[in-house]
């Protein structure tokens, strides 16, 4: 009895030791990062047909491009957050509707009349042309392209 009563301790004593270190080391690795978003780079055949999207039919300031040339023009939101448009004859990325980007949007149906009136097709999630939908969240949104075929979701969403 006395030897189990050993084996009992000495098994409980290692697996403290074991959650001791196992604690220790999620410790060690749970820290508390703060990521914020900087912005979003885009690569476009034609800047200039790019730029003119983004500053017209979103409505994105442009800013300082930093001083790297003709080939990059970037555009700010709101949220300091910023899209970089990339002169670039690469075409091996195809767009998929998946990957986009996600704006947020203060008057949905506003924006849905604006981009009729500039004969700018959008969708529905589905695919359905010229709606919106709710996502499960309550949320709604539709989806654009931009001239690179890039998609881009604009919604409700005030998170």
């Amino acid at each position: 009895m006395k030897f189990i009563s050993f084996m009992a301790k000495d098994v409980f004593k290692k697996s403290f030791i074991l959650f001791s270190i196992l604690f220790t080391m999620h410790a060690l690795n749970a820290q508390d990062f703060k990521f914020t978003k900087d912005h979003d780079a885009l690569l476009v055949k034609d800047l200039e047909k790019s730029a003119q999207f983004y500053s017209t039919i979103l409505g994105l300031p442009e800013i300082y491009n930093a001083g790297l040339g003709p080939k990059f023009r970037w555009f700010a939101l709101d949220n300091k957050v910023q899209i970089h448009l990339i002169e670039s004859e690469d075409d091996s990325f195809t767009p998929h509707k998946g990957v986009h980007l996600a704006l947020n949007v203060d008057d949905l149906d506003g924006f849905m009349t604006f981009l009729k009136q500039k004969n700018i097709p959008f969708e529905n999630w589905p695919g359905e042309p010229g709606i919106t939908n709710t996502r499960p969240d309550g949320v709604r949104q539709i989806y654009l392209r931009d001239p690179d075929g890039y998609w881009i979701e604009i919604n409700t969403n005030t998170l």
